[in-house]
């Protein structure tokens, strides 16, 4: 798959081409149907599928200090789309000029100058250009002049997360700022994921016998309620089952909130300056001060082994 940064980065004898344009943070269920969508009508056509989407997120720069938490960085939401079939992904800064397109200037600069669209594939809720004036009864009208049809996709599945609430970046973001990380991962379609590198935190899990990996995270990232959670710890391609820990240790008066994961069954790793993934299966407690730190002990104890029957019983592996 093809990635570009800027309109620059597209080849000059770029083709025609199947479009479809968001933020799609998460690439959960509703942009999936969308993302398979294009990837169908692009195979149809024998065109290339491709997803624009901007950096930072368009919000930060209309309203500075608004940016929502991410569901996954742009590099995890390339290799979701290169699963779902996307030839190439087209980053766009997301600058203040940028944002002051018009909607017609848009549709010329990036659909048809660079991407020669043949179809864009959106949701009925899509807006763009400035002031998210344009929409797709627009995008439909302009491409009656510029050679291009739109198909509009209902993207809005429901379950039981969130109460039957439609799927969207939204509502996994609530999801998983609640602990909910089941019903985010009903919503995705897989474990909500955090990544980040391994730094060396105050060592007390070593000293306790629970060593963790302790994540410095990536600006803006979501990360889940405080408390104990299990799922995975992936590093240099292999996924551990973990016994995950989200919050400030009020065991030990804590005040910097961290993610730190114990690889279940682990001895001598040492994951120290390596890039990691963690994935979020399911809540197991609140976080807790305990009475002594024996009884934190036991607990803890307690938390690694449902930790493990939890990921046994889902199969083992993501």
């Amino acid at each position: 798959m093809q990635r570009w940064r800027g309109l620059e980065d597209i080849p000059e004898d770029w083709g025609r081409s199947v479009v479809t344009i968001g933020s799609y943070d998460g690439v959960h269920r509703g942009h999936q149907l969308i993302i398979g969508r294009a990837v169908a009508r692009a195979r149809e056509l024998g065109v290339p599928a491709v997803v624009v989407t901007f950096d930072p997120h368009p919000s930060e720069v209309v309203r500075p200090g608004s940016h929502p938490p991410l569901l996954a960085t742009h590099q995890r939401r390339a290799e979701l789309m290169a699963g779902l079939g996307v030839d190439a992904v087209l980053v766009l800064p997301f600058t203040a000029e940028f944002s002051r397109l018009t909607p017609a200037d848009f549709v010329v600069k990036v659909l048809v100058d660079k991407l020669h669209a043949r179809v864009v594939v959106e949701g009925p809720n899509f807006r763009f250009g400035h002031k998210a004036a344009g929409n797709v009864a627009f995008l439909r009208e302009l491409g009656t002049t510029y050679d291009y049809e739109v198909e509009v996709i209902d993207l809005y599945e429901r379950g039981a997360a969130g109460g039957g609430e439609p799927f969207s970046s939204t509502l996994v973001r609530r999801l998983v700022a609640e602990g909910d990380v089941a019903g985010a991962m009903e919503v995705l379609g897989r474990p909500h994921r955090v990544e980040g590198v391994v730094v060396r935190g105050a060592q007390r899990g070593r000293e306790l016998g629970f060593p963790t990996a302790n994540l410095e995270t990536p600006p803006h990232t979501a990360i889940p309620a405080d408390g104990v959670y299990a799922g995975w710890l992936t590093a240099q391609g292999e996924a551990m089952p973990a016994a995950i820990s989200v919050g400030t240790n009020p065991q030990f008066d804590g005040t910097e909130r961290t993610v730190e994961a114990y690889a279940i069954d682990r001895v001598g790793l040492d994951l120290y300056g390596l890039h990691v993934e963690v994935d979020f299966l399911a809540y197991l407690r609140g976080q807790e001060k305990f009475d002594s730190i024996e009884a934190l002990l036991e607990r803890m104890a307690v938390d690694v082994k449902r930790a493990r029957e939890l990921v046994e019983g889902h199969g083992g592996s993501r």
